[in-house]
């Protein structure tokens, strides 16, 4: 069968060749096309967003410019706002500003205000401090009696001598607050006390280097207090501000924002970068400054100029592609998002899904195609080889009981009244034409059974009447003698009693067939079982069925040839059996078989009322 088969498994082999090629370059084909219109996709993107990036670029340069000179008056005057301003100079780090308090909880700053406080009122001044004392009194004297003109000399030779003999700022400080408090008069208060207190002095005093005003001094030498004595200072000051009208707002601010801790900053900076997404700093000669930035913030007008010009939808956004810690400008990417270009990207996808999905359905029925015509190919020859064997089978069977009631119907005509030992010819011719007569009654039945044409004769019967004959039948399909056995325990049938006979006399022959021992032994037993319908168990003293064939045996034209027997037949008995108990809703099985003999189980199901 190969053979015949392999001119069509070689055409159909390359038909299917071709026809995958042509599918896998479709398939390419369309994947081209999707990385095509993805491409183009992300050009559009890509060309926003160098865009945007170019533009933010350009934001941040802008404004690091309009905000050099607020870092300057931040680095110069401590009162103005640094907490969005980053200064390196020389690389020492001025802004943010991170001046922390001295650790611990002493207060000898407020000590010693206490202690020059006490001495202003009465008693000598302490070691070191007398000529000081000694102006102030004299001052706060000449404005006790009310002589303007000496208090005004006298606060000028006070502050003279102040600038000829700078203190430590944990000295100068308590020292100059005191000075305010006992000099002040109130919105009265003589210009160049006021001057003490925020603006500091004038320059003809010598260019005092901690003359900037209480407020821009203590600020400036946070480091050099407590945190106890900051706040106590802190706190006198304010409350002179605010008997003066003199602004505290910033002076607020700023000693909150100061001790906020410093920015780290890579080490050798060279381009303008961004660090950690919020602040833009840039090398400036021998310093660097920065500014805090909200890239949010910065992208917003942004995405507005491009929706203006067109170039952008009103539901697209930008961000800022980071997940570095520092990004140098020129690397800075912005990615754009836009709903219609996710919309674009998931109808590419689907499109190409679809004709995926058609490629594959054409390649699986390409699939199909080719194992159905190799199985109908099959089919054909297998039916052609059948047809075959059963019309050698058929004709050998045929030739043979025909041939042989030839031959001894002609001995017979010529030496049947001369010869004595040819008188059982006439038995002979019998049951060869009765073997001819059940092959032909076989194969009919079978026929009409396979193609649906025989009409069930339903009747009541007991299978004691239909085995019972069956001596008979089998007494002239052998020269053996056989030996039935029956126990029908009455059991009865609504069946057709012709099919029945048919089916008990192609079992029995088939053991006749199929054994080599004398006598053949058959027996049959039948029980009705209460609501199941009946079982009869069919035995016989055969050569026995190998148990992988169990099932093949019930194939139409499938026969066995066992090893050293010559059995004749058309491969029909069985499959006609299993058609029959099919026909009454039954069926059959073999139960058991060894070389001691075969067991098959029939099964009649009640008919349902």
């Amino acid at each position: 069968m190969l053979r015949r088969l392999l001119p069509t498994l070689v055409a159909l082999g390359f038909g299917l060749l071709a026809l995958g090629w042509g599918l896998v370059s479709l398939q390419r084909i369309f994947a081209r096309e999707r990385e095509d219109a993805h491409a183009q996709v992300r050009s559009r993107r890509d060309a926003l967003g160098h865009a945007a990036s170019e533009s933010l670029r350009q934001v941040l340069a802008r404004q690091l410019k309009e905000q050099i000179p607020a870092i300057h008056a931040a680095m110069d005057n401590p009162l103005a706002p640094g907490e969005r301003f980053y200064l390196q100079f020389r690389g020492k780090p001025f802004l943010p500003r991170h001046t922390l308090s001295m650790a611990g909880e002493d207060m000898p700053a407020r000590a010693l205000y206490e202690t020059l406080s006490d001495h202003l009122r009465v008693g000598p001044p302490p070691p070191h401090w007398e000529s000081r004392v000694t102006r102030l009194r004299a001052a706060e004297a000449a404005l006790v009696a009310d002589n303007l003109p000496r208090a005004t000399a006298l606060v000028e030779e006070l502050l003279r001598h102040h600038s000829k003999h700078p203190l430590p700022p944990d000295q100068e400080l308590p020292f100059l607050l005191l000075s305010v408090e006992h000099l002040q008069r109130g919105p009265s208060t003589m210009p160049l006390v006021r001057a003490l207190l925020r603006e500091g002095l004038p320059e003809e005093f010598g260019g005092i280097s901690r003359g900037a005003g209480l407020q821009r001094d203590l600020l400036r030498e946070r480091g050099s207090f407590t945190q106890a004595d900051f706040d106590f200072l802190q706190a006198r000051i304010l409350r002179l501000s605010r008997l003066l009208g003199e602004p505290t707002r910033d002076f607020v601010e700023r000693a909150r924002e100061t001790g906020e801790g410093r920015l780290l900053m890579p080490d050798e900076l060279t381009e303008p970068t961004l660090v950690g997404e919020q602040w833009y700093v840039e090398p400036r000669g021998e310093g660097i400054y920065g500014i805090s930035v909200d890239s949010a913030e910065l992208l917003a007008p942004i995405t507005q100029d491009m929706i203006a010009r067109g170039l952008f939808g009103a539901n697209g956004h930008m961000r800022l592609v980071g997940g570095r810690a520092v990004i140098p400008v020129r690397e800075l990417k912005v990615h754009v998002d836009l709903p219609e270009w996710a919309r674009a990207e998931a109808d590419i996808e689907a499109r190409y899904g679809l004709k995926t999905l058609l490629v594959a359905a054409c390649g699986g029925l390409a699939a199909a195609i080719f194992a159905l015509a190799v199985v109908a190919q099959q089919r054909k020859y297998r039916f052609l080889e059948l047809k075959s064997d059963f019309v050698a089978t058929v004709s050998h069977e045929l030739r043979t009981p025909l041939a042989s009631i030839r031959l001894m119907g002609e001995t017979l005509e010529r030496k049947l009244a001369h010869a004595p030992e040819v008188r059982d010819y006439p038995t002979r011719i019998v049951q060869a034409a009765d073997g001819l007569h059940f092959l032909v009654e076989n194969i009919l039945s079978f026929n009409r059974i396979d193609k649906g044409r025989w009409t069930l004769r339903a009747s009541h019967v007991r299978l004691e009447e239909l085995v019972n004959p069956l001596r008979d039948d089998l007494a002239s399909a052998t020269f053996a003698p056989v030996e039935l056995v029956t126990d029908m325990d009455d059991a009865e049938l609504e069946a057709d009693p012709s099919l029945l006979r048919l089916l008990f006399s192609n079992l029995g022959r088939n053991a006749c067939a199929y054994n080599t021992r004398s006598p053949v032994r058959i027996s049959v037993q039948a029980r009705m079982i209460a609501g199941h319908g009946c079982t009869v168990l069919f035995r016989d003293n055969g050569v026995g069925i190998p148990e992988h064939e169990w099932e093949n045996v019930f194939l139409d034209f499938y026969r066995l040839s066992p090893q050293g027997q010559d059995v004749h037949g058309s491969g029909l008995g069985l499959a006609l059996c299993r058609k029959i108990m099919k026909l009454h809703h039954g069926d059959i099985q073999i139960a058991s078989s060894t070389p001691e003999g075969t067991t098959f189980a029939l099964t009649f199901h009640e008919p349902r009322r």
